[in-house]
C-alpha cells in the first residue's frame, strides 16, 4: 500500500530536520577534534625541539642504544633492566654535563672544565690562567638547569616508543593518558623556565656562543 503524499512529505521533513540538527553537532565535534589534534602536534613538536637543550652526545647515545637495550620495545626482565640502567645513566649524564663550561685559551683552542665553588676546574693541565675565572663558579641556577635537563630527557624518553613499550607493555587507560600528556606538560614547563632563567654555560655537547 503506497503512502499518502502528505505522509511522505512529513517524513521527509522530519528526516531533513534531524539531519539539519545533527550536522552542526558533527561539524562542531570534528572542529574540536581538529583543534585538539593540532594543539597536541604542536606541543609534541615543541617538546621534541627541547632535545636541543640537552647534550648532543647523551641524546645520540640514547637514540642509538635504546633500540638495542630494549630489543625494539619487546623486553624481557634482562632487557627491561638494561633499559632502566640506560635511562638512569643518560639522566645522570645530563645532570653532570650541566655543570661543565668552556673557554677559549690564548692558543685559540676551546678548553672544557667543571664548574666548582672556586671557579672552573679544567680536565687538562694548563700553564695559563683561566680568564675571568670568577664567572665560572657554580651557582644555584646551575642546579636548576641540571634538574630541568633531567626533566627534558625524561620527556624525550617518554616520547620514545621503545621505552614505552618496554616499561609499559600493556598500560591501562589512566596510565596511557598520563604517558600521552606528561611529556607535553614537561615540555611546556621546562621551555618556560629555560626562557625565564637562561643559562650562559657552554659545556660539553652544547653550542658555543660568539664570546667564547
Amino acid at each position: 500500500m503506497e503512502k499518502a503524499p502528505l505522509l511522505e512529505e512529513v517524513e521527509k521533513s522530519d528526516e531533513s530536520k534531524q539531519r539539519t540538527e545533527q550536522e552542526p553537532e558533527e561539524n562542531e565535534e570534528k572542529a574540536r577534534e581538529g583543534l585538539v589534534q593540532k594543539a597536541l602536534n604542536q606541543s609534541l613538536a615543541s617538546t621534541a625541539h627541547l632535545a636541543n637543550l640537552l647534550p648532543t652526545g647523551t641524546v645520540l647515545a640514547f637514540q642509538i642504544l635504546c633500540p638495542i637495550f630494549s630489543n625494539s620495545g619487546h623486553c624481557d626482565q634482562v632487557s627491561a633492566f638494561m633499559t632502566e640502567c640506560l635511562l638512569v645513566l643518560c639522566a645522570l649524564s645530563c645532570f653532570f654535563i650541566s655543570f661543565t663550561d668552556s673557554f677559549q685559551g690564548s692558543d685559540g683552542k676551546l678548553h672544557y672544565g667543571l664548574a666548582t665553588p672556586r671557579g672552573l676546574w679544567t680536565f687538562e693541565n694548563l700553564s695559563e690562567a683561566i680568564p675571568d675565572a670568577g664567572r665560572y663558579q657554580v651557582r644555584i641556577l646551575d642546579f636548576v638547569h641540571a634538574f630541568l635537563s633531567v626533566l627534558v630527557f625524561a620527556a624525550i624518553a617518554l616520547l620514545n616508543d621503545n621505552v614505552v613499550k618496554c616499561l609499559y607493555p600493556a598500560p591501562d587507560y589512566q596510565t596511557k593518558e598520563v604517558l600521552d600528556v606528561l611529556p607535553v606538560g614537561i615540555g611546556v614547563f621546562c621551555s618556560l623556565l629555560f626562557v625565564v632563567f637562561p643559562t650562559t654555560r657552554h659545556g660539553i655537547g652544547y653550542p658555543v656562543s660568539s664570546h667564547h
